[in-house]
């Protein structure tokens, strides 16, 4: 009960509005952290939606395909990438030599010249990366629909600009990982504390 009802009053239609859109944003936030730990069935569902949009774009020989590829693109570039990003901890350090300060910074990631543990912190979390992925998925599936969103294009060329893209942006995520000598996930190398290290 609101505070106008209380007081015996209607109330106005915003806020009739704005209660009923609290109540929905609850609502879809307690079934998103229902999911939260769910990450295989997660994303299960999403190569779902996926192969649903697929299959869309297929039977209604659309053109919406571009956009949405290119977006999650940069989602899993987001993905991969540490959230503090070592060539700009490198010019910090090498501005601070320059100008006679101590060599204090360290870079963020785990090297193995150091023995204290730092774990890799990802730029975009998985979570994230899922709840967009979900979402921009979902979006389009709508969005093919309408005929407004159906650009006719020569989609040849869109897929080759999207396979040069894809190649040459993920080209130099593996050469700034090999440089700085990181790796984004941590498949077979578990440790445990207190224990052996496993190899």
């Amino acid at each position: 009960m609101s505070a106008s009802e209380a007081n015996g009053e209607t109330a106005s239609p915003l806020e009739q509005f704005l209660a009923a859109k609290t109540r929905v944003q609850r609502q879809y936030q307690h079934h998103l952290d229902r999911i939260t730990p769910f990450v295989a069935e997660r994303w299960i569902g999403t190569a779902v939606a996926l192969a649903v949009f697929e299959l869309r774009i297929v039977f209604a020989q659309g053109w919406y395909i571009d956009a949405h590829a290119i977006y999650l693109l940069n989602l899993l570039l987001a993905f991969l990438q540490p959230r503090f990003d070592p060539s700009l901890q490198d010019d910090i350090m090498a501005d601070e030599l320059e100008g006679g300060g101590e060599d204090s910074a360290r870079s963020p990631l785990p090297s193995s010249r150091d023995d204290e543990f730092r774990p890799f912190v990802r730029r975009l979390p998985e979570w994230q990366f899922w709840l967009s992925t979900t979402r921009a998925t979902t979006i389009c599936i709508f969005l093919t629909f309408s005929t407004i969103f159906d650009v006719p294009v020569y989609w040849p060329i869109l897929v080759l600009y999207f396979c040069v893209l894809f190649v040459l942006t993920m080209r130099r995520q593996l050469q700034h990982m090999i440089k700085y000598r990181y790796v984004p996930w941590d498949w077979g190398r578990k440790t445990r504390y207190g224990g052996k290290q496993s190899h």
